[in-house]
C-alpha cells in the first residue's frame, strides 16, 4: 500500500488564503513546500500546480516541475527556466518555462482553489521541458511511489 505525502507550506496553511507575493498580483513567486513522511525510495520528485476552478476545463496548470532530486522541502521562488534547481525541468504553464501563480481572469469573481500536487517517483523522467500536464502525467505513469497535496485559495480583489 502507498504511504501518503503529507505537504505543507510555510507561506500558507492547507485550505488557506494563498499570499499575493506566490502570484500574478504580486511576484509571483513559488511558495515552499514542505514533505513530511518521503520514502527513502524516491528517486525524484515532480510537482504540478492546477486552478481547479477555471470553467470547462478541468485542471488548469499553473506550474510544472519534474527531476527534481528527493528532499524534505522545496525551496520558494524557483529559478525560471527549463532547466532549474539542482538539474529538474519545468514544463509549459501559459506558453513559459516557470512557475506562474494563481491570477485568475478578473470577469471570474469567485475564489479559485489551487492545488500543489507532489509526486516522489521511482526514477527521473525522460522529457523535454516543452512538455505540458498531459505529458508528464503520461510518464509519470507507473513510477508514483507516493503524492500528497496542499490545497490554497486565491480571490482577487
Amino acid at each position: 500500500m502507498q504511504q501518503t505525502l503529507e505537504i505543507t507550506s510555510p507561506a500558507f496553511p492547507s485550505g488557506g488564503l494563498i499570499p499575493k507575493l506566490h502570484t500574478g498580483d504580486g511576484e509571483d513567486v513559488s511558495p515552499a513546500l514542505q514533505l513530511h513522511g518521503l520514502c527513502r525510495e524516491a528517486v525524484s520528485l515532480a510537482v504540478i500546480l492546477d486552478d481547479l476552478d477555471i470553467p470547462f476545463i478541468s485542471n488548469y496548470s499553473h506550474w510544472l516541475l519534474w527531476n527534481l532530486p528527493p528532499t524534505e522541502e522545496i525551496p520558494a521562488s524557483i529559478p525560471p527556466g527549463p532547466s532549474t534547481l539542482h538539474g529538474a525541468a519545468q514544463g509549459r504553464a501559459y506558453g513559459k518555462n516557470c512557475y506562474r501563480g494563481p491570477y485568475p481572469p478578473a470577469f471570474l469573481r469567485k475564489p479559485h482553489r489551487y492545488v500543489f500536487r507532489v509526486y516522489a517517483l521511482d526514477g527521473f523522467l525522460q522529457l523535454d521541458a516543452s512538455a505540458k500536464r498531459k505529458a508528464l502525467v503520461k510518464a509519470m505513469q507507473g513510477h508514483i511511489l507516493q503524492e500528497g497535496q496542499i490545497l490554497g485559495v486565491y480571490h482577487r480583489s
